[in-house]
């Protein structure tokens, strides 16, 4: 079979299975099915598929109608331009999240804490775009940071990332000029009604906290001020209607000159507080 036809038949039974982006899904599974980079595809698509090739992307359209991300089924997501390894033992990177990056490169900084990391994707993004910081990513996950160091391998970043097994701060040390956090949120009342690829196939453990969805910030915010220089900043990702509250809990804390920056939608998506104090000490302790 062609590859122009194997597209054209997996278009319908993906939107049978009522996938969003039917057509851009069977494009880049089918690409990968024939290991090319997906804006070559259009280039093989006269060619004939070898067997090989037909069964990975029929196995890939099944993992695909079973709701299972295309990221996991490739094993790759872009983010901030870079290309990172992705498992269910992660979060999918997402876009919102480079909003997080962005306010991050915004300043200078030369030692990056990053708690709860997973696949490493904002810990690395921020030392690819500040060359003289160095970094250290936390997960709770053994199976995440192996898959974030990986990602550092992959990167060239061996020199300047490190990883930790911890529980937020607990096993962190030093101070920093900047710290960043996609904690979980997703209160508990609001997990059935994710979408099967969030709810069924990435980590629950890296999703929610239970209850109502503000634990994580409120553990964050008990240690930020013990390990954030004066001058420094911590950066988090939040839900869109935690905004507020999360504001509430870390100004409560003793951080100022705190702000919410809004996604690519207009959401808010990330807060930004400051621990108060001279800048001296930058980078330094």
């Amino acid at each position: 079979m062609r590859a122009s036809d194997a597209l054209r038949l997996a278009i319908p039974r993906l939107q049978a299975a009522e996938i969003e982006d039917a057509a851009r899904d069977a494009r880049v599974l089918l690409a990968h099915a024939l290991g090319i980079a997906h804006d070559r595809l259009t280039l093989k698509l006269p060619d004939e598929m070898t067997e090989p090739q037909a069964q990975s992307f029929e196995q890939a359209l099944a993992a695909r109608m079973a709701r299972q991300p295309v990221a996991q089924i490739i094993g790759r997501r872009l983010f901030w331009g870079l290309s990172f390894r992705v498992t269910r033992d992660t979060l999918d990177p997402r876009p919102d999240t480079e909003v997080l990056v962005a306010e991050a490169l915004s300043q200078p900084f030369l030692k990056m804490l990053d708690l709860g990391t997973g696949t490493g994707c904002i810990l690395l993004s921020c030392l690819k775009g500040m060359p003289m910081a160095r970094g250290l990513g936390t997960d709770i996950s053994e199976a995440a940071l192996q898959v974030a160091m990986g990602n550092t391998r992959d990167l060239g970043l061996e020199a300047r990332a490190r990883f930790r097994k911890s529980d937020w701060f607990a096993g962190v040390t030093g101070a920093f000029d900047l710290i960043v956090s996609n904690p979980p949120y997703i209160a508990a009342d609001e997990m059935p009604g994710l979408a099967p690829e969030v709810r069924d196939w990435e980590p629950h453990l890296a999703l929610s906290p239970g209850g109502d969805g503000l634990d994580a910030y409120r553990a964050i915010a008990r240690g930020a001020g013990a390990r954030l220089m004066p001058g420094g900043r911590l950066l988090v990702e939040i839900g869109p209607t935690q905004g507020a509250a999360v504001s509430s809990i870390l100004s409560a804390a003793g951080l100022g000159e705190i702000r919410i920056l809004p996604d690519l939608d207009g959401r808010d998506r990330v807060v930004v507080a400051v621990k108060p104090g001279p800048e001296d000490s930058c980078g330094c302790a």
